[in-house]
Parts: C-alpha cells; structure tokens; sequence
C-alpha cells in the first residue's frame, strides 16, 4: 500500500505531532526566563504564498509547516520586500524599504568578466557573488551579535561577494555554510559550498547550470536524466550543519537565519519524494526544454522539493525538544518572494492562490502574487495557538521585532515598525501605508495603503500612470479604478515620490523618477 510504503517519509510530521502534545501536556516544565529566547527565521526561496497546507494548497503536502501554524500565528497579509532574492534579503536584514536600501535588485557584478560562466566561476572565486553591500552595513545578525546572541546562518547569501567584507561572517555570523552566489546555487548539486570563509568541496561533477538532455536522449525514460542527480545534495549538508549549530548553542541564546534556496528552481528533489509524488500525481509530461534543467517529472519534483523543506522543518523542531529548548525558541516561517513562473507548473499547483499565478504576476513584479508571502510564528507559550492575524507587515519590520524580541534597541533610522505585540495579541501600532520599487522587470514602484495598492510599472520605459486596486474586493487586481479615485491616485503619487531615494548604484536608478546619472 502507498501509506505503508512512504511511512517512513511521514515519520517526522507524526513524531512532531506527538512530541508537542506530549509538550504542551506537561505542566511540570518551566520556561528559562533567565535566557533570551532563541530565535530561528526559516527564509524560503521562491515559494507563492498559496503553495502550504495552511495557506489553501491541495496538492503538495506541508504537515510539519502547518503545524507551526496549528501552535502559532499565521499572518495573512505579510509583504516580502522585493519581489526577487537579492533586494529582499537586504530589506530583511537591514530593515530598509526598497527606497532606502542599498541593494535593490539582482546584482551579478559584470564587470568582473565572465560571471555567468560555471566553470570560470568555480576555477576563480573572485567571479563569484553578487554585488556587496557597503562595509558600514549594520544587519540585525550584527546587532544580536553584540546582545550576546551566537549568530550563524546556512543557505544562500546573495549580498556580497568572496574576498569582499559583504560575506555573512563579516556582517554579523559567527557561522555560516552555504551558497555565497545566487548563480551557482541554480544547481543543488555544486562543486562547492561555503563553509565560513572557505569553500568545501563536494563529490560532484560539474554540470553546469541550464544545460539540456543529450541529443536524442528519450525523454520519456527517466534514465535520460541521471546526470542531473549526482552525488551530494547540497540542502542536506546545510540542514545538517543547521542541526548542529543548534546544539552546539544550546546553552546560549541564538540566532539562525536558515535561508534555504528550496523551492528555486532547478528541478532537483530527493528521489523518495519524486517517487511519492509521482505514486500520487500519477504519469506527466517531461520538462525538456527548461530554462534551469530538465526533468522527466516536473510537477512530482517540484511538490517533492517543497515537501522535503517541510521535512526539514520537522527535523528541526524535533532537534529543539530533543534538547530541551524548544519553549525557549521562536521560529518563524516565511518566503522571499513569490512564485517563479519558469519550468514548475505553478498554475496546476495555484501557487499564488488567492492571487493571479501567471507570468506578470508572480515573481520579479510588484503584484500581490509577487510580494504577498506566508509568514508562520511559533512561540511556547508566548504566542497563542492556532491563532490568525490581517496586520499588514514587511520583511523591513523584522528588525526591529528581533532587536524587541532580545530587549536591545533598533537603529532609528528603520523603515520597520516590531510586530511584537501581534505576536502576543496585544495592542499594534499600524503603518500608514508600506513602499515597494524595483529597478528590475522594466521599474516598477508600489504602494499599500490600508484597502488600497497602488502599482506603477514600465518606469523604465517613460510609463508614470499608476494603477489603483480595492484589495478588499479585488484581491487579483484585476480591476484598474485609478480614473474613479483621482484623489487616492494623488496621495499615492505622493508617496512615490516622497519614499524614493535615488540609488548610487547605476543598475538600480529610474531615469524618470528624477534619478540622474551621478546618483542625485
């Protein structure tokens, strides 16, 4: 029987189950109020906010998420601060909207040469990463840091370059294991991954990234595929690392930014999980000509991808009660972004449900589908179970929830407000209205204010019309009223105009925002 025979990929959401019953049934336990709670912020990559279990989704299976759910808050209208990976983990951990902050875009640093070459990138690591940040950056792992917090971070990076002092341990980690470079993290299977500030090889050919089937290869055998599914499967050596710097802390506060890379394509799940997708999907159609890889089961492997980072999250949780700390940490789920629109079939999984799920919409745009993400809160008896909140939040109020979190106080100068007293179900003050840009996807700008979203889009290309939306009964955006409220299009302009701060960086300036060629 199926059941019997993926039991053992079940075992983690039941045992999580259990041990939480188990948990919170026991009165005798006590909290360590003596220690600052430990926190772990789990950045998904790539993931819509319609592709949980606790989010409306049908098909992928997410059980130990949704438990996070079941014993926390789930916020509902949680904003990423840029609809790409770069410009939101600044804004995340800097606490800057996009008008503010230094990266704003995908940066890959061209000039350097060939950065687009795999085998270039691997031979000469100064091709490697993406454009830093500048040395003066404080980051919310710098500011825990110096509350006493041991910091690490696994994942990918993606805010400076090897050889640069915008790595993870120079802004703030005591710990790092991961992909430094976005680029070379579009393989799960590289030749290499940071270890703080040295590469660790794995046992991995190299394939490069975006590399297609062999000329008349069947693309209906699976055996046509088998280079893509090497030897090291990098999201299980960064779990593992993840895992132990868990214990190696345990008698100290943390803080662990888990910034996976699932689910970003490529297609590359474990084989247990595509099997058990492909049991319950039955037979599709290979994905031959992809942008990333191939793969003879694509859906399988995507919904595969995703049950695998649950599978993680299962682990993870067990590994806090395993040692006893588990009341005294805060976890928090979310995404980068929205869902991609290339090679997954984002539109038979309605990954951004309620929202459009279609190119345009998703991914690289300033539309609810590509910014609005999950974001899960669980917190022992400090956070209410199963409880659900509407505050309207962005990754740029992180910061300062953290730094309230660890009683030490934020930078002034944040865009972020601490949502601590959602957290605890108490009195919130609100923002009055939240800031997107982005110089990608042609310029685009974005305002939500209350009921209100405003979207301005093309600004590369000379287009200054806003577009306005009622989120409240048009939550798809799909009915444009901007010439029925010419005075809430006004306030909108406003705001645009007042929130943006020119870049120094050429890639990042919109020529008709004002911005000039020496940065003003």
């Amino acid at each position: 029987m199926l059941i019997q025979k993926y039991e053992k990929i079940k075992k983690v959401a039941i045992l999580f189950l259990v041990f939480t019953v188990i948990l919170f049934s026991c009165q005798e336990k006590k909290k360590e109020d003596s220690k600052p709670p430990n926190i772990i912020y789990i950045l998904a990559d790539d993931l819509g906010y319609g592709e949980l279990g606790c989010y409306g989704q049908e098909k992928i299976e997410t059980p130990n998420i949704d438990k996070l759910a079941e014993t926390g808050i789930r916020f509902t209208q949680h904003y990423s601060g840029s609809p790409v990976c770069a410009p939101a983990r600044c804004n995340l951990l800097t606490g800057l909207h996009p008008g503010h902050a230094f990266v704003r875009g995908n940066h890959e640093w061209g000039s350097r040469g060939s950065v687009w070459n795999y085998e270039k990138m691997i031979n000469d690591s100064t091709l490697e990463g993406q454009y830093p940040m500048p040395d003066t950056t404080i980051t919310t792992a710098k500011l825990l840091q110096q509350a006493g917090y041991a910091t690490g971070m696994v994942g990918k990076w993606g805010l400076g370059a090897p050889h640069t002092n915008s790595i993870p341990n120079k802004m703030g980690f005591d710990y790092f294991c991961g992909y430094n470079c976005q680029r070379i993290a579009h393989t799960y299977y590289p030749v290499f991954l940071y270890e703080n500030e040295h590469r660790i090889y794995l046992n991995n050919e190299t394939v490069k990234p975006h590399l297609g089937l062999e000329e008349g290869a069947d693309s209906s055998d699976i055996a046509s595929y088998s280079k893509f599914t090497l030897n090291e499967y990098a999201p299980d050596i960064m779990h593992t690392k993840a895992l132990k710097f868990i214990a190696d802390n345990k008698d100290k506060p943390f803080f662990l930014y888990y910034a996976t890379p699932i689910p970003h394509l490529p297609l590359q799940a474990p084989k247990k999980w595509v099997d058990y997708y492909v049991n319950k999907f039955g037979n599709e159609e290979p994905l031959v000509k992809a942008g990333y890889y191939p793969h003879r089961y694509p859906r399988a492997a995507y919904a595969g991808m995703i049950s695998y980072l649950d599978e993680q999250v299962g682990e993870l949780v067990l590994k806090l009660i395993e040692l006893g700390i588990y009341e005294n940490t805060m976890i928090i789920f979310t995404s980068d972004n929205g869902p991609t629109y290339l090679d997954a079939d984002t539109k038979w999984f309605e990954s951004a449900k309620p929202f459009q799920t279609k190119t345009g919409r998703t991914k690289g745009h300033v539309y609810e589908g590509g910014i609005r993400v999950p974001m899960i809160a669980s917190w022992p008896g400090e956070i209410n179970q199963g409880t659900e909140t509407n505050y309207i939040s962005a990754f740029w109020d992180v910061m300062p929830t953290l730094c309230k979190i660890a009683n030490i106080d934020a930078p002034e100068y944040t865009d972020g407000i601490s949502f601590l007293p959602v957290l605890k179900g108490e009195k919130q003050q609100k923002h009055e209205y939240l800031y997107w840009e982005f110089a990608g996807y042609n310029g685009q700008q974005a305002v939500r204010m209350g009921k209100w979203k405003a979207v301005r889009k093309d600004i590369r290309k000379g287009n200054m019309e806003i577009e306005l939306y009622n989120l409240y009964n048009d939550i798809r955006e799909e009915n444009n009223v901007a010439a029925q409220y010419p005075e809430i299009v006004k306030k909108m302009r406003k705001i645009m105009k007042q929130e943006h701060k020119p870049s120094t960086i050429e890639r990042f300036k919109m020529k008709a925002l004002g911005d000039g060629l020496d940065g003003k």
